[in-house]
């Protein structure tokens, strides 16, 4: 039979913990509420061979890998299932954290329980995390607050995965092509420092003349091999300054205004800022938090440094008693479509109605976009990929067919 460890509270409140044995978890738990006692946590012990799993679990190193948005987003779910099957809230995270696959997530969880523990709220523990965004940690806290937990934890999770979907597509979009053009001038670097020096010791040992067009290609091999290593430590020296400049506060504000002004990006990148805009202010707002509280979570979900300046802003305009349309007006950073909405939901009292339909049109407008981008350069990196590997080859064919003594 099996073996619980539990820790409970008597009708003085005195702790009390202990192991018993049960034939079920339910079992255990309607032997201690025999006694009159008030569960805090019961967990099973570990049966014979459990530690061998628990040391591979430690011992695969990609179970150390960082948090994922959808471990995250998996947790939540299986959270607010079993709350509302009856689970308490510790037996619910505890379960969650013995079928996490990844040893440094399941730390995390075993940290939050601890905490619950000692008297903090869920909400508490989630934000001594940062792998936890604010939104998730402002609805939590809202859903104690309510009682709605579960419908409040599953609603955080799907706003997440939401989220999710729209980043992975705008980043497969926009990563393929640059793949491509990467793979390109890879295999044309290598025939050119490799293939072609040899084609010429093979036709300067038969005495013959390089075509114009290989002797071209020569140079530039020979360039490459010459100043080779200094062309890439001063690429590696400027990517290493660009990073330090990035990393200061000034830096990043002036890359992440210019990256929404690029043309074609700059327009899919707005449209992906208000899509995520929307959602979350929305789903804040219904959820029963303030504005400036929304705005204030908002301004942390942002990665671009200027939107969430931006969102800053318009969370001061508020608090001063302005409105919040016009301080979303900024040039170059959400759609224009955003104050312009979000003024008449001010005006009309249903702002998280016109939040959501806002995500519901750039969500939609996004995809547009993205699939037209996808349009746009897959035939301009054929042009450029093209060009390169087809002037290589044709250099290459034509000094085979010099040293075969054909005339070109």
């Amino acid at each position: 039979m099996p073996t619980f460890s539990y820790v409970a509270r008597d009708a003085t409140g005195r702790a009390q913990q202990g192991t018993l044995d049960a034939a079920s978890h339910h079992g255990a738990a309607d032997s201690l509420r025999g006694r009159g006692w008030r569960i805090v946590r019961i967990e099973a012990q570990p049966e014979h061979g459990d530690w061998r799993q628990g040391a591979a679990r430690y011992v695969n190193p990609l179970s150390w890998l960082p948090t994922r948005s959808v471990d995250i987003e998996l947790s939540l779910y299986q959270i607010a299932v079993m709350l509302r099957s009856g689970l308490t809230l510790l037996s619910a995270l505890k379960t969650v954290a013995e079928n996490t696959s990844k040893a440094r997530f399941r730390h995390v969880w075993e940290q939050v329980i601890d905490s619950i523990q000692e008297g903090a709220s869920l909400a508490e523990g989630l934000s001594a995390h940062r792998c936890f965004p604010p939104l998730v940690v402002q609805l939590v806290r809202v859903g104690e607050q309510t009682g709605t937990l579960d419908a409040v934890v599953e609603r955080a999770a799907a706003t997440l995965e939401r989220r999710r979907l729209v980043f992975t597509s705008l980043l497969t979009a926009l990563s393929y092509p640059l793949i491509v053009l990467v793979a390109a001038i890879g295999v044309a670097i290598f025939m050119i420092v490799k293939v072609i020096p040899e084609l010429q010791k093979f036709l300067q040992a038969m005495g013959r003349k390089l075509p114009p067009i290989t002797q071209a290609l020569l140079d530039v091999s020979t360039w490459i091999q010459t100043y080779g290593l200094q062309v890439s430590l001063a690429l590696v020296v400027a990517a290493i300054a660009a990073w330090l400049f990035y990393a200061t506060p000034g830096g990043r504000l002036m890359v992440d205004r210019l990256v929404m002004r690029v043309p074609i990006i700059g327009h899919v990148l707005r449209l992906a800022a208000t899509a995520a805009f929307a959602n979350s202010l929305g789903i804040l707002l219904r959820s029963g938090i303030t504005l400036l509280d929304g705005l204030r979570t908002v301004e942390l979900l942002h990665r671009n440094r200027f939107l969430a300046v931006c969102v800053g802003q318009a969370r001061e305009a508020v608090l001063r008693g302005g409105d919040l349309a016009s301080g979303l007006a900024a040039k170059h950073a959400f759609s224009p479509l955003l104050p312009r909405m979000v003024a008449v939901g001010e005006a009309a009292g249903t702002l998280d109605e016109v939040l959501s339909e806002l995500t519901r049109f750039h969500e939609a407008q996004l995809q547009v976009a993205i699939r037209r981008l996808s349009a746009l350069i897959e035939p301009a990196i054929i042009l450029v990929v093209g060009g390169i590997v087809g002037f290589v080859y044709i250099a290459f064919f034509v000094a085979l067919f010099s040293a075969g003594g054909v005339r070109t």
